[in-house]
């Protein structure tokens, strides 16, 4: 396993053919923690059971940032979410910019995202930070990409996720950095990864195009790896990546470019 980071893998895109707790098993004998999406979509007692060390989990079921309907919808399923995230041991529950569904597309989609809009989603944050310390969890919020996977997502670009959890600044909300989103969308991932440094919660990692494991794209992760090593990161990569082939050739493949 790797010195500097905890490495950690989403469960719901590997051996996809075969049952969960069969992967959940597997990436906990190879000394990963197990990342996870929708927890109404699992056992609950199975995965109490099952000694695995939980990253990350969505932290809400339904709701929106940024108005009154969706916003008190987010906070009901986050509160619901954040019990079960304590039952588990999960670390971080992930939040968007509003509810996804089928494909990873919006359940709302928005073309515009007004200064109104933008005040509501931090004031949304603000109360979702107050439920994280009430219960003693930690909230993230992710950056996705608009062009190949969640148009029509507000919020989504790293750069707004960095301005509104660096406007609330608190320690109970954090970023999810999602670099795969980020390159797609973005780019210069290194300084970005420098300017999101005081407010990461986790990294997570996949190659473009693709969303494959490290090494299978674009992306020099090792080059990555480094750099976020030399700036003083030493919290959890993910990997959110489907493998191009073998999973556990793709998880070691994985392991080695953080190892650093």
């Amino acid at each position: 396993m790797s010195d500097t980071f905890t490495l950690a893998a989403c469960v719901e895109m590997l051996w996809r053919d075969k049952p969960m707790e069969w992967r959940v098993r597997r990436l906990t004998e190879m000394g990963f923690q197990v990342g996870l999406w929708n927890w109404p979509e699992h056992d609950l007692a199975m995965l109490e059971k099952s000694g695995a060390t939980f990253s990350i989990m969505n932290g809400y079921l339904r709701g929106r940032l940024a108005d009154d309907e969706g916003a008190a919808e987010l906070l009901k399923t986050a509160k619901e979410t954040a019990a079960v995230g304590k039952r588990l041991g999960v670390a971080r529950l992930n939040l968007h910019g509003t509810g996804l569904g089928e494909g990873g597309l919006p359940v709302t989609p928005c073309e515009t995202v007004t200064g109104a809009m933008w005040l509501k989603a931090r004031e949304t944050l603000n109360r979702i930070t107050d439920l994280a310390e009430a219960e003693g969890v930690t909230f993230t919020l992710e950056n996705l990409n608009l062009p190949v996977d969640h148009p029509g997502v507000p919020f989504g670009r790293a750069e707004d996720t960095l301005a509104l959890v660096s406007s609330v600044n608190r320690p109970g909300l954090r970023l999810n950095l999602d670099l795969y989103h980020a390159q797609i969308g973005e780019g210069n991932l290194i300084e970005l990864c420098r300017a999101c440094l005081p407010w990461i919660g986790e990294v997570q990692v996949a190659d473009v195009p693709g969303r494959m494991e490290p090494g299978s794209g674009e992306i020099n992760y090792r080059g990555i790896a480094r750099a976020l090593k030399d700036m003083g990161y030493r919290g959890p990569v993910g990997m959110e990546a489907f493998a191009s082939g073998d999973p556990e050739a793709a998880l070691l493949t994985f392991r080695e470019a953080f190892t650093v």
